[in-house]
């Protein structure tokens, strides 16, 4: 006996729910669907755990038939279900002579689902089949229906057919097996159903996801809840949410069966989510891409004005509560590489694919309210709505409010809501919440007492009154390994604090977190009054700051004393739960000025009217009021009802609107009766600003004068009212008028608004003093920060900057203060607009609506790296913090490193010196090493905290020695780069010796070192080998520490151009034991590749050089190895080691080893580590928790020769690769060729689908050698020069451009150089030398016409044209042949670089570049002691073409005045004219300077045109004078002589000269010519040999 619950679709009950129902689907099967052959089609997994029960259950029923029980296993995974999935399946049914009678099971989730059901479609022109879904989200989307489909490299489902199932047998009882990712995956949809149709069904999910969890993580015995006896009350809930969901899908499939209009409803969620997918798949699930479609969807609906926030709240933290992500932000979604790529346009191309969509309008299901939907079908909404939600910055257009007169109410008070919520929560009986805010914060705080189990929420009036049933501070820890997670709602931290040490006695404690920079707000006065009072607190990262670990202990209560200078939050939290104390409480508040004394009075306020009053001591001699608190012990009483005031701090930013355009806005619900402090600021700032002001009780209206006329306030304190300052700030940053009598400043300018009373706004989201600082400097306003405040001098409109980009750093305050100025300042953008859903979710939404001004969303363009997750780049890139011991080159590295980047260098001794007015020396001496290293670690959170983005910080060595320090540095290694800087022991020690600047350690300083290298290691996520000992070059240096640099901060990331589709990419395997070996012979070997394989398994040191078989490499002599090879060059690294088993030489047993050194590889910065996914999942995940910008290449190895690479096998290891690497990576052995072209098209299937990853699929040995020429990903090769190859059938680059020429792959294409007279032209030797010495099929060739005529013409358009050099006299005259121009080339003015282009519909365009620039900058960078030079003084001699490209070399190396000599000085103006920004100044005479004289010289005049001989007729004079500098570069463009009047001259007299002679220029632009063509990197000596052999002997 089973107990059913049947569903009705179609007319027919063929929807069967229950639990355990594996005998009945048989039974019911065979009963009523007769057929010859019953076959079962499920994946491995599912088979795994249920094929066996199905094979008895039908081999026992069919025992005495003639009827067959088939089953076939395919691979689990979406990749499955293709053409090829449906062929193999077809293939079976085939093979066992399967006929029309066939009845089909497709037992799994989605994709066997739709896949078999597509099957049974088709089969035998249709069979009868039955749906057995094993997942939820199958259970209740995809098995009901009747849509079934197949995926192609275009798109998902697009090729399919409705077909319906005969049954949909519903087991819950499988849900016992779904991970719990794949339950929640599920809920999406449940949700949506809900939320789209049945309000009170969406009511019981939102209140009762606790108890549905229950369900599934409560494993059944004996088959219970088969029978309803036996059926739980978790079971009854979780069957009832299935049908429930099941039953409105029924019935909408009912109405409209082929989806022609109710049945698009199902799709709430689904056009954004989906788009979402398409980029993210398969790593993110479908209902969890679903889920952030829902509430984009929803924000597009309010956005309409069709859906409220209230709906938006609810569905948000209904979605929360079953651990599904809700913002493309949610670290889940932020740490898959892909996510980079999710850009609007992206975004909205994918939806043009969709098969309900067309052109710049998409069909979206718009709600408008919960339960219920805008129209019965999906709503047109066009590109530019769905755009502004999607962009993650916006902006808003300056104008006149178009309502103007506004009224507006704004949202709820935060403060207030927090607090309503809390004393609801912790009173007795039911209170009716009104006006609550439905916020980030709010959410933060509903979630948090519900996980405490402190109270009851419920919803009425659509969600706009919320119902608390207190719990009378009844709070219990929550469920084990659980963390009450708080984002960065800093309110909720505070006041939770306390409310923990309320709960009930337990064994375990309450951890409550949060987000990286709440973890850096501090909350330890708070903490040390607890503690003082006697609970048990402890910090579990940084000290002051959560994440806090709080016993169950009870808040003792009595005295306690808390210092309440930094925030009124503190003083609120045990306000609120001082009734709840073991004894009556006395609060004194310590440590001088309360900050935010209304937000206490408002908190006294509340408690009042929720039935407990509190007494404030008052001076019994001066009736002045103390400090003092006094609260009884009584149990909160709710009130049936409590109206929530409008937010007074979120009320400022409409009004500020009227007060910078002159309209008129009326605030209703906020008035001079307000509890909030912030309601004063109408009265307090506008006012004296020069607004008109009426305010009531509970109105506040204000008009601004016209346009430009606000008045400086002068003087101002703000201390009641801090939240506002920053709204102040922006009006005063356009307030020119002066200020009334008697707010004057008298010592400053009389556009003045000191601003005071507001230093705890320093730890709020961000330090919102140094934000409004820096960000109001980008529009030019000049700011001054003060003690306890800032000043903020006013300009006139007209001359602030436009075209500003705010960041906001992620606090709402910043950014909606920001839009006030951005009405009146043209293109100013808002970088993170969704921070303000912490107080006013829909602030853009009424902006436009309620205000009407324009707002429209900006797509910002990052620096992409999917080396996610660890720091990423954002528009304002985290700062880089240097650590190390002293000595070890911090400040030489970084202060390179900072010039690279272009950003400011901070050295913290400096900054430490400036501050207490000492050195570090001195006020050691006189306050002793445990002072200064208090002092310095609080001079470290300084700076971390006001110069959180683009510098780079130094710190002092010993910074490490102070746990808190520590603690702070580790924190901030979570979202920002912390680098050690890492020297040889013995040469820090010799450094050390000489210098005294620094006081001495007093003891041994090896001693030192060893105590704090563990410290470093523990803060730091990079390390960067300062490797001094064998004299490095200087250039190598600097060269490194700006890849590296670049490379960490996301900046240029160091990736190789050529992987990507349709090109092809390689890497040199190295196999040498010592890297030294191969460095005479780098640039040669490393010829054509994009990258080198450092084989960690084949290095060996001195002492195992001839050490044969498995060998495990010291970690100091392969970090030394790493950091030799990357001095020798820029190119990317592949880390990697391979065991014995994969072919090389490491112990397959020594994974602890292998991990080790995989870590250092990612602190060191390396591009790429290979990991092989027989690793352990653990260390694995462990590795890509933390590393940042390395991408991870996911291999595989099988060495057996019996991977079928289509077999099940294969794909099974490809998406395992999938799950965690950035780049798959898969290798077998070939048997015969044809294993070969099975290889391909496993490749073209697997990365057909969007968003695939690169794949590295090769086969070993002689047969494999056609696989790894075909390959197009990071190919590895080899070279003759090396010791031998990495891999059985390993080719060269060369071997392989010369086959895929052979086969057609790699055609042959024509270069030309034209111009005239070119016969002697050294071009085609110089690229000719560098297509033979890689192999590549092309010819370069000499093309003299007499001008631009027909001739070229037919050359540049013919199909197998490469590319061609322009030289004089056409440089100008082609430009009318091209279709586009570089920007150097504009610039410049002349192209001598032709470049075809492919577009994407195959037509071919030609680009124009000029090189010449880049010959001569990269000529005076190789002479250059170090690669990043910024000059002085250049001189440039002649104003011919040539010298605009010098022109513009000199200005890309940032020199700072150009010299220009020419004889016809209207020659040199046109120069100057052309090049306003380039700071030329003409010279009359050589050798005659206005100013520092010139260190690098460029002659751009023929030889035979200059003399060291004055008077010579026709030629130019070069005075020795010229080289009055005791040092530079000189380069003479002359090609002939070798030795120009110039260059001896230098020779003679400039004895630290460096000389460029014209053939190194010519050379060097020639390289870059050869890689813009060739896409390849140009193999440098072979090409300068050659060009330098012919020119030497000529």
């Amino acid at each position: 006996m089973v107990d059913i619950q049947r569903v009705s679709i179609l007319g027919k009950d063929s929807i069967h729910c229950g639990f355990h129902l594996v005998p009945y689907i048989v039974e019911t099967v065979l009963k009523t669907l007769p057929s010859s052959a019953y076959v079962l089609i499920t994946d491995t997994n599912v088979a795994s755990l249920y094929l066996a029960a199905f094979t008895t259950e039908f081999t026992s029923a069919l025992a005495n038939s003639k009827s067959r029980f088939l089953s076939y296993a395919v691979a689990p995974g979406e990749s499955v279900k293709s053409r090829q999935g449906k062929a193999e399946i077809e293939d079976f049914l085939l093979t066992n002579t399967c006929t029309r009678d066939t009845v089909i099971l497709a037992l799994g989730g989605g994709v066997i689902g739709d896949l078999v059901g597509f099957v049974a479609a088709t089969f035998m022109r249709g069979v009868k089949f039955v749906q057995i879904p094993t997942t939820l989200l199958a259970m209740v989307d995809s098995s009901v229906g009747g849509k079934t489909a197949i995926d192609t490299p275009h798109g998902k489902n697009l090729i399919g057919a409705f077909w319906q199932p005969e049954y949909i047998f519903i087991d819950a009882a499988f849900l016992e097996t779904l991970p719990a990712r794949e339950f929640s995956n599920g809920m999406a949809e449940v949700v949506k159903t809900a939320a789209i149709w049945n309000e009170s069904d969406f009511t019981l999910l939102e209140s009762r996801s606790e108890e549905i969890f229950t369900a599934i993580q409560t494993p059944s015995s004996n088959f219970s809840g088969r029978h309803k006896s036996t059926r739980s009350t978790a079971q009854d809930l979780l069957l009832k949410v299935i049908i429930g969901s099941i039953s409105v899908k029924s019935h909408i499939v009912t109405v409209d069966e082929r989806e022609t209009g109710l049945r698009n409803l199902v799709n709430f969620g689904h056009t954004i989510g989906h788009a979402i997918e398409a980029v993210l798949t398969p790593t993110i699930l479908h209902g969890e891409c679903v889920s952030i479609g829902m509430i984009l969807e929803a924000e597009i609906a309010r956005q309409m004005g069709v859906l409220g926030q209230v709906a938006v709240g609810r569905l948000t933290r209904c979605i929360k509560a079953y651990n599904l992500p809700v913002s493309i932000n949610d670290p889940r979604i932020a740490r898959v590489p892909a996510a980079k790529l999710l850009t609007v346009d992206r975004l909205l191309d994918i939806m043009k694919i969709d098969k309900k969509n067309s052109g710049p309008v998409k069909k979206i299901v718009i709600l408008s309210r919960i339960g219920a939907t805008y129209e019965q079908k999906a709503t047109g909404v066009a590109d530019s709505i769905i755009a502004k939600t999607l962009s993650e910055a916006c902006k808003v257009i300056p104008g006149i409010p178009a309502h103007d007169p506004v009224r507006m109410a704004t949202p709820g008070s935060k403060s207030i809501s927090n607090r309503a919520l809390l004393l609801a929560a912790l009173g007795t009986g039911t209170c009716r919440l009104k006006n609550l805010l439905h916020s980030d914060d709010t959410q933060v705080m509903m979630n948090a007492l519900i996980e405490l189990q402190g109270a009851k929420f419920a919803w009425e009036d659509g969600g706009e009154t919320i119902v608390v049933t207190g719990g009378g501070g009844s709070l219990s820890v929550p469920a084990k390994g659980k963390e009450v997670y708080l984002g960065n709602a800093g309110t909720a931290a505070r006041f939770l604090a306390t409310v923990c040490t309320l709960v009930q006695p337990a064994p375990t404690r309450t951890v409550i977190t949060g987000n990286a920079r709440m973890k850096q707000r501090p909350i330890g006065p708070l903490v040390d009054a607890l503690r003082a009072n006697g609970s048990q607190i402890d910090y579990l990262e940084s000290q002051g700051c959560l994440p806090l670990s709080i016993a169950p202990a009870g808040l003792k209560g009595s005295r306690i004393q808390l210092a309440a200078s930094v925030s009124s939050q503190y003083v609120s939290s045990i306000l609120l739960c001082a009734p709840y104390a073991s004894e009556a409480v006395t609060l004194e508040l310590t440590g001088g000025q309360v900050i935010s004394q209304p937000y206490i009075d408002m908190t006294i306020a509340m408690m009042k009217t929720f039935g407990v009053e509190v007494i404030r001591k008052t001076d019994p001699g001066t009736g002045k009021l103390l400090d003092i608190y006094e609260i009884p012990r009584v149990v909160y009483k709710n009130p049936a009802e409590y109206n929530i005031e409008s937010d007074a701090s979120s009320a400022t930013y409409p009004l500020a609107i009227a007060a910078i355009t002159g309209t008129t806005c009326t605030i209703s619900n906020i008035g001079s009766a307000s509890l909030q402090g912030d309601a004063k600021f109408a009265k307090d700032v506008l006012e004296p600003m020069g607004c008109k002001v009426l305010q009531t009780e509970t109105e506040t209206t204000v008009t601004g004068p016209p346009i430009g006329q606000l008045r400086a306030l002068g003087y101002v304190d703000m201390e009641p009212m801090t939240d506002a300052f920053l709204t102040a700030s922006v009006l005063a940053a356009v307030a020119i008028g002066s200020p009334l009598p008697g707010r004057e400043l008298s010592e400053s300018p009389r556009n003045t608004t000191r601003i005071l009373g507001i230093a705890n706004q320093r730890v709020k989201e961000c330090n919102r003093i140094r934000a409004m600082i820096d960000q109001l400097a980008k529009f030019g306003v000049e700011t001054k920060e003060l003690d306890d405040g800032l000043e903020v001098y006013g300009k006139p409109i007209p001359e602030l900057k436009t075209g500003v980009s705010v960041h906001c750093y992620d606090d709402h305050r910043v950014a909606m203060a920001f839009s006030v100025l951005g009405t009146a300042i043209k293109e100013t953008v808002l970088e993170e607009k969704r921070c303000v859903e912490k107080t006013w979710p829909n602030w853009w939404d009424d902006l436009e609506n309620k205000i009407g001004l324009r707002v429209e969303g900006v797509e910002l363009h990052h620096s992409h790296s999917s080396g996610s997750p660890g720091p990423s780049t954002p528009v304002e890139a985290p700062s880089v913090v240097i650590s190390g011991m002293r000595g070890s080159g911090k400040t030489h590295i970084g202060e390179l490193a900072a010039l690279s980047l272009g950003w400011p260098f901070l050295d913290a001794d400096h900054y430490f010196e400036k501050k207490y007015q000492a050195g570090v020396k001195e006020f050691v001496a006189k306050n002793g090493w445990p002072t200064f290293r208090e002092a310095e670690t609080e001079t470290l959170k300084e700076l971390l905290k006001d110069y959180p983005i683009k510098h780079v910080i130094s710190l002092g060595g010993g910074i490490v020695e102070t746990p808190a320090a520590r603690d702070a540095l580790r924190s901030y290694s979570k979202k920002g780069p912390v680098v050690h800087i890492i020297r040889d022991i013995e040469e820090v020690v010799t450094y050390l010796g000489a210098e005294t600047a620094r006081p001495a350690y007093g003891e041994p300083i090896e001693d030192v070192y060893k105590r704090r290298a563990p410290w470093y290691a523990e803060v730091c996520n990079y390390q960067f080998s300062n490797n001094t000992k064998s004299g490095p070059d200087p250039k190598a240096v600097a060269n490194e520490v700006a890849r590296f640099f670049k490379h960490v901060t996301g900046q240029s990331p160091n990736r190789p151009a050529n992987l990507g589709q349709g090109k092809r990419s390689y890497f040199l395997s190295l196999t040498y034991p010592d890297i030294r070996l191969a460095l005479p012979h780098i640039d040669e070997i490393t010829a054509g590749v994009d990258a080198l394989e450092l084989r960690v398994d084949l290095l060996r040191d001195q002492d195992s050089f001839d050490k044969i078989g498995s060998y495990i490499a010291p970690k100091a002599y392969v970090a030394d190895q790493l950091a030799t090879l990357r001095l020798a060059t820029s190119l990317p690294i592949v880390f990697t080691i391979r065991t014995v088993s994969q072919g090389g030489s490491f112990p397959d047993s020594a994974e602890a080893e292998a991990f080790e050194l995989f870590n250092l590889a990612v602190l060191a910065g390396v591009e790429y580590v290979d990991v092989e996914i027989s690793w352990s999942a653990k260390c694995i995940s462990d590795l890509i928790s933390r590393k940042g910008q390395t991408k991870i290449i996911a291999s595989w190895h099988d060495w057996s020769g019996k991977l079928a690479w289509d077999g099940n096998e294969v794909m099974q290891k490809y998406q395992d690769a999938n799950k965690f690497g950035d780049i798959i990576k898969i290798v077998g052995k070939a048997n015969t060729l044809e294993d070969n072209l099975t290889l391909h098209s496993f490749v073209k299937k697997v990365t057909a689908a969007t968003g695939s990853k690169p794949v590295l699929a090769i086969n070993m040995g002689a047969v494999g050698q056609i696989s790894r020429i075909l390959n197009s990903t990071l190919s590895p090769v080899t070279h003759p020069l090396l010791p031998n190859k990495a891999a059985p059938g390993q080719l060269s680059f060369k071997e392989i451009q010369t086959a895929l020429n052979l086969i057609g792959q790699l055609p042959p294409l024509k270069y030309y150089i034209f111009g005239t007279p070119i016969s002697h032209s050294p071009s085609p030797t110089l690229h000719n030398a560098g297509f033979e010495s890689l192999g590549l099929p092309h010819k370069y060739e000499i093309f003299e016409t007499k001008e631009v005529g027909e001739e070229i013409k037919a050359a540049i358009t013919a199909p197998d044209f490469g590319g061609a050099s322009v030289t004089i006299p056409f440089k100008l005259d082609v430009i009318p042949l091209l279709d586009s121009l570089s920007p150097e080339a504009k610039t410049i003015g002349a192209v001598n670089t032709i470049i075809p282009a492919t577009k994407p519909d195959g037509s071919k365009s030609l680009h124009g570049d000029n090189t010449d620039w880049r010959g001569i900058r990269e000529a005076i960078l190789s002479k250059s002691p170090t690669r990043v030079a910024q000059p002085e003084a250049g001189l440039i001699i002649g104003a011919g073409g040539t010298s605009r490209a010098a022109i513009y070399a000199l200005q890309s190396l940032g020199v700072k005045k150009i010299y220009l000599f020419n004889r016809t000085r209207s020659s040199a103006q046109a120069l100057v004219d052309a090049f306003p920004d380039a700071r030329i100044v003409l010279v009359e005479n050589l050798g005659s300077w206005s100013g520092t004289p010139p260190t690098i010289i460029v002659s751009t005049v023929p030889a035979q045109a200059t003399s060291t001989e004055q008077d010579v007729a026709g030629s130019v004079y070069l005075p020795e004078s010229i080289f009055e500098a005791h040092s530079g570069i000189v380069v003479d463009m002359a090609y002939k002589p070798a030795e120009t009047p110039l260059l001896t001259l230098a020779k003679t007299v400039g004895k630290g000269w460096q000389s460029v002679r014209g053939v190194e220029v010519l050379l060097e632009q020639g390289y870059y010519q050869f890689e813009l063509w060739t896409e390849r990197r140009a193999p440098k000596k072979a090409m300068a040999e050659e060009v330098l052999r012919k020119y030497e002997s000529s």
